[in-house]
């Protein structure tokens, strides 16, 4: 497979529907000897019984005799309320009533198909499944109606969970009651006919989120909480570097004296997650911290032990200087060479960001055991659960069969727990002590060293203008440590060289304006790679591709003597390749003009400002090209000259998403996103230092705080296109738009993020 799963395509979809298992028949009940799914809405987490026999229109949800419609998520909450989103897709089309609606997280059972927790896809990706998934059960409850009553299936209707007709009406409980065997074939689940999107009524409405009361009383279940009989705690003891530490030796008699330590082990990991780690069992959370340290260990450190941040970036300017070595992507005409020989004029700049850190409240953990049937469970929140299963049955020398995931509510992701290596530590521990329940919970410093940090990047991009200083040629050359190609390389393209590539460290880069010839060369860092695990972060490539594209963008529009809005928006022109490939895509490059607009309006572009203070504008997209949300951001800045302090006064954000399915959470999830790229901007970043992250608690790594929160809008371009998503592509314009503002208010140009009041005075100081 050379890349994700398509949306609506592989994975989710290829199994079909299965119409009319009942209880007589094949059901997809869950497994009653595991606690394999959660309800958030129930206090304990745990699934409430059905009522009487169930219907199963699809392997998506049932409905039993009461009513009730138990949809099946098999995406995790971290937040976002996806089981809301996705629940109303499917309760629409089934034209249910939404108080009869709940819904279940599952656990990883092969019946679910791939799952995996990021991109910004749940909700693009599950659109065209739910609605087929509820139009079979829609379609199936009115044929049963219709027999009953003898009359034609055309004379009935679906309204708010009820069959109606001339003849009277039925509940959806009553028409299970009586018992449904209506089967499709796969042939006929596609010519089913949706109903109008125009005709939706759940969907773009407010309604109640059915995890929302539990996560403010505090009853909600995460990965934290999980506990089961009989469990010991183990708290590891990280090795000096992310690989090639070996344990030497270790001396564990000052911990005997504390109360309730039980035994240290070396990890022998096949792998290779946890390389030089010991986990330290007690009988309390408390006595392993306590006795882990008074553990004395010897280690023979890795070859990184004295890696630096700064050798990364060089390493990586040296790689980018090498014209050989790299993928090169199709963007159409990628020969710039003769291009740029014969410009009139040219510019050439180079943009770098720093480390960052995922920073999640709630710190990794993971409580594993083998129960009494022999299968392993792995109590944990996991947003990639389909690619952590193969890494847990490397390490426990077991068939994925014999291993499942119960995925509980996540304390935060943002694309951290898209690599469950957590996990291993607690499964190893368990796996020693004989399937013993083991529960590890890391803290913060423990989290923080153990993060899979977003890379540091370097970044290097040419523009050529003809006499009349129109753009006609761009390169886009950039280097990061690739996490797709450490955790996931089979979902790796290949350029037009044949070079594979990660596609989540240079999406952002192929961006939708048109150039001319066109050239964008993505290289791994591998100095990077060896040095620690990269990983993904929340708007992953376009969170730090788009950071140069729209700052060189800015500084290609004051090189051509235009306005920045104006020379983006002569460039935004839909046609050929930039006029989208995909549904979701359709429009282009004017639907990414539209919100470029809009934000300007927004921010009153071209009014005066105060002294050293100025408006900055970006444009960009997120995740994919064929899967974009169009994104513009305007910001009001103010510079005070006198410490280089970026006081961000108005952060407002335009976007095109297609449908909105969950107002509420879309605006909750661009405002979460913008201000994380604000926070990315201007506070947080860390670096390396002697082969490990510098900082490992929140004195240190300082994200945005609440007083620093500027005066946020979100508006969306009302559509009837097809969804996209939300959850990431807000973060993307922020940093540019927020450098551009600042060279517009005191005339510096910042080219690394985050931009700290020192590099301002500094960029001051120079001017």
């Amino acid at each position: 497979m050379s890349r994700m799963p398509k949306r609506g395509s592989a994975g989710i979809t290829r199994r079909g529907f299965l119409i009319a298992m009942t209880a007589v028949g094949v059901s997809f009940g869950f497994p009653r000897h595991l606690m394999a799914a959660m309800d958030p809405a129930s206090p304990d987490g745990k699934v409430l019984p059905s009522e009487g026999d169930i219907y199963e229109p699809s392997l998506w949800y049932s409905i039993d005799t009461a009513g009730k419609i138990k949809v099946n998520i098999m995406r995790s909450e971290m937040g976002q309320h996806v089981g809301t989103a996705i629940a109303r897709i499917l309760a629409d089309e089934l034209e249910a009533s939404w108080d009869d609606v709940e819904i279940i997280h599952v656990d990883t059972d092969p019946r679910w198909g791939y799952m995996v927790t990021g991109g910004s896809w749940s909700i693009s990706q599950s659109w065209p499944v739910y609605r087929q998934a509820g139009v079979a059960g829609r379609t199936a409850l009115i044929e049963a109606a219709a027999k009953k009553w003898g009359i034609a299936a055309k004379d009935c209707t679906a309204s708010n969970g009820k069959i109606i007709s001339s003849k009277g009406e039925l509940s959806y409980g009553e028409l299970v009651t009586m018992g449904l065997t209506r089967q499709f074939t796969e042939e006929e689940l596609k010519t089913l006919p949706l109903k109008p999107n125009a005709d939706l009524k759940l969907v773009g409405q407010q309604v109640t989120s059915l995890d929302i009361a539990n996560k403010t009383n505090g009853k909600t279940i995460f990965g934290i909480d999980a506990k089961v009989d009989g469990m010991v705690y183990a708290n590891p003891i990280l090795p000096p570097t992310r690989y090639g530490s070996k344990v030497v030796k270790f001396d564990d008699s000052a911990a005997k004296a504390v109360k309730g330590y039980q035994q240290t082990i070396v990890l022998d990991d096949a792998s290779g997650s946890v390389p030089g780690w010991l986990m330290v069992i007690a009988s309390s959370f408390n006595a392993a911290q306590k006795a882990s340290k008074l553990v004395k260990v010897t280690w023979d450190a890795g070859k990184t032990a004295n890696v630096s941040e700064a050798d990364i970036i060089a390493h990586g300017k040296q790689l980018l200087g090498d014209q050989t070595k790299g993928s090169i992507l199709d963007t159409g005409n990628t020969d710039t060479g003769p291009v740029f020989a014969s410009a009139n004029s040219t510019i050439a700049e180079e943009y770098i960001t720093s480390t960052v850190l995922h920073a999640q409240m709630e710190p990794l953990n993971a409580l594993v055991f083998k129960n009494q049937d022999g299968i392993w469970e792995v109590h944990s929140g996991c947003q990639w659960q389909s690619l952590t299963l193969p890494v847990l049955a490397a390490a426990l020398g077991e068939e994925e069969a014999n291993i499942v995931i119960r995925t509980y509510m996540l304390g935060g992701g943002f694309g951290r727990r898209l690599n469950g290596d957590y996990t291993i530590p607690a499964a190893l521990t368990s796996k020693a002590l004989g399937g013993k329940p083991v529960k590890m919970v890391m803290i913060r410093p423990q989290d923080m060293l153990f993060d899979s940090a977003r890379s540091a990047s370097v970044q290097q991009l040419k523009m050529a203008f003809d006499d009349k200083k129109a753009v006609t040629a761009m390169e886009h050359h950039a280097t990061a440590g690739w996490p797709t190609q450490v955790l996931a390389p089979g979902f790796m393209p290949k350029g037009t060289n044949g070079e594979p590539y990660d596609p989540f460290s240079i999406a952002g880069a192929d961006h939708w304006y048109t150039v001319g010839a066109q050239k964008v060369r993505a290289v791994s860092n591998d100095l990077a790679i060896a040095t620690f695990r990269p990983g993904w972060l929340r708007s992953v490539g376009p969170g730090w591709t788009s950071w140069a594209v729209e700052s060189f963008m800015d500084e290609a529009a004051h090189h051509a003597g235009k306005d920045p809005l104006q020379f983006r928006l002569d460039m935004l022109i839909a046609e050929g390749r930039n006029a989208g490939s995909t549904p979701v895509a359709e429009g282009g490059a004017a639907r990414q003009a539209a919100v470029l607009k809009k934000a300007a309006e927004m921010i009153g572009w071209g009014t005066p400002q105060a002294k050293d203070t100025a408006l900055g504008i970006a444009s960009t997209f997120g995740q994919e090209r064929d899967m974009p949300t169009w994104v513009s951001c305007a910001v009001q800045v103010h510079v005070d000259k006198s410490n280089g302090i970026v006081n961000v006064q108005k952060l407002y954000i335009a976007i095109d998403a297609g449908i909105i399915v969950d107002p509420n959470g879309a605006e909750a999830q661009c405002q979460g996103a913008a201000l994380w790229g604000l926070s990315m901007a201007l506070y947080e970043g860390t670096e390396l230092l002697n082969g490990q992250y510098k900082d490992s608690n929140f004195d240190t790594y300082t994200p945005l705080r609440l007083g620093q929160t500027p005066d946020v809008k979100i508006e969306f371009i009302p559509s009837k296109m097809p969804p996209s998503g939300l959850g990431e592509p807000a973060v993307t314009p922020v940093a540019p738009a927020i450098a551009n503002a600042i060279y517009n208010a005191v005339g510096v140009r910042l080219r690394k993020i985050p931009m700290k009041p020192s590099d301002v005075k500094s960029a001051l100081t120079k001017a």
